[in-house]
């Protein structure tokens, strides 16, 4: 990986587009400490020193935007917006059939899909940023600290505070478009590795005061053992496929010999990514929002308050790990058509050597589909659960940067950066066959 990145370098048109896509990153990270007008910022330092503030309902998004989101800075929402109405898009567009035509129109469609996506976005963080204020000005943002985050009561300041947020969301979406288009491409993933990466040193020194053995040191290293055995997992789980042989038959056209070729279909182990993760932790959420912010002290607000506000409870375990087994499946099943699959092999004259061509291959990519998805949600899982042993083990926040969720896409990110400095690098750089 750091051959590559110094072969990038040493490549004019390569070298640019990286110092283009670092030039970003350092003003996306100025953003992310400039705080929202109307907050005053010395008692959210005060309340975010306070033991285990570890923002609570808010933990995911304040983990996609890089710990913006408890210091109510401008960027305080991150790209989680974005995140989520392209998945909302993307689960659309099987419902909807105008979505569907849309996305058959090839980069047309994509475009339009795109500023549906941007329109849905600026909606969202507007929601969003509303509530934040609303959880800001009420206390709940830092539950058990006295001083006031937002000290005004005034409409005016409230309105404020989501239109800059908002603002910032765009202006994030804005960046991100920027360095997929001028830089090394795949911006909101790389905003959203950087977000998460930056929380690493503070998170581990943290480790390191709070621990106990020889001066915290024990404790330290073997966090990062942990992670380095987590980071080697799932690179092997995200690497891992299963290749399904393609063979096309030959066609005369004219006096050429078409077709004759063998291929494959790659099928991930984990095909639906972190999307199940999110997807479960979105979910168990608003039980604990609506308890929270009803106020009321009724059994099922205290059992709520009991069971989905840490991650450390049994029944929060269970229903976080089957929600993501769920998710995985159904993800799956609406991202990959194997019909279609099937049909677009039988117009070009493909076919699996053994599956006759049709019904009987679409059944097939249906059952090795089902076969390998369970692997990959299992992991996925498993994966997920690694805060609640640290919570145990190391006495860390649910939202520790070496959880499942942040290795997983660091690693995945990092992985798929790298691929594509490489391809872009093949490609100024191919010998031929003469030496």
């Amino acid at each position: 990986m750091l051959t590559a990145f110094a072969r990038a370098f040493k490549t004019p048109e390569l070298r640019k587009k990286l110092l283009f896509t670092l030039g970003v990153i350092v003003l996306y990270r100025i953003g992310v400490h400039i705080p929202v007008p109307g907050v005053k910022y010395a008692n959210v330092e005060f309340c975010m020193e306070r033991p285990r503030a570890d923002g609570g309902l808010f933990g995911l998004v304040n983990m996609f935007s890089g710990g913006a989101l408890l210091q109510v800075t401008i960027f305080a929402l991150g790209i989680m917006p974005y995140i989520t109405a392209s998945i909302i898009l993307q689960l659309l567009t099987v419902v909807i059939p105008r979505l569907e035509a849309l996305k058959k129109e090839g980069q047309s469609g994509q475009a339009k899909i795109t500023q549906y996506t941007r329109y849905l976005t600026v909606a969202l963080a507007a929601l969003e940023g509303t509530g934040l204020v609303a959880a800001a000005r009420a206390g709940t943002l830092f539950p058990g600290c006295a001083r006031p985050v937002v000290p005004s009561d005034s409409v005016f300041t409230a309105i404020t505070m989501v239109i800059t947020m908002t603002a910032g969301t765009c202006l994030t979406m804005w960046l991100a478009e920027l360095v997929t288009s001028r830089g090394i491409g795949n911006g909101m993933s790389i905003l959203m590795f950087i977000s998460i990466a930056a929380r690493f040193p503070g998170a581990l020194w943290q480790v390191k005061l709070e621990g106990e053995l020889a001066g915290g040191w024990i404790e330290f290293f073997a966090v990062i053992l942990v992670g380095l055995a987590m980071v080697a997992l799932v690179v092997f789980v995200e690497q891992a496929q299963r290749r399904i042989p393609v063979q096309y038959a030959k066609r005369m056209i004219g006096r050429r010999s078409y077709g004759g070729t063998s291929t494959y279909i790659p099928l991930k182990v984990n095909q639906a990514g972190v999307i199940p993760v999110i997807f479960a932790s979105s979910l168990l959420s608003i039980p604990a929002l609506i308890a929270q912010f009803s106020g009321s002290q009724a059994a099922w607000a205290t059992w709520i308050a009991t069971n989905f506000s840490k991650g450390d409870s049994p029944v929060y375990i269970a229903a976080y790990f089957l929600l993501i087994v769920f998710f995985a499946f159904f993800y799956v099943a609406i991202s990959f058509n194997p019909e279609e699959v099937s049909g677009n092999m039988k117009k070009h004259g493909g076919f699996i050597p053994g599956i006759r061509a049709g019904r009987p291959t679409a059944e097939y990519l249906s059952y090795v589909l089902s076969r390998i998805t369970w692997p990959g949600s299992l992991y996925l899982g498993l994966i997920a659960l690694v805060p609640t042993l640290e919570l145990v083990l190391f006495n860390a926040n649910q939202n520790f940067p070496f959880g499942g969720t942040s290795i997983l896409i660091i690693v995945s990110v990092g992985l798929e950066t790298v691929k594509q400095i490489e391809s872009q690098l093949q490609q100024r750089n191919y010998e031929g066959f003469l030496r």
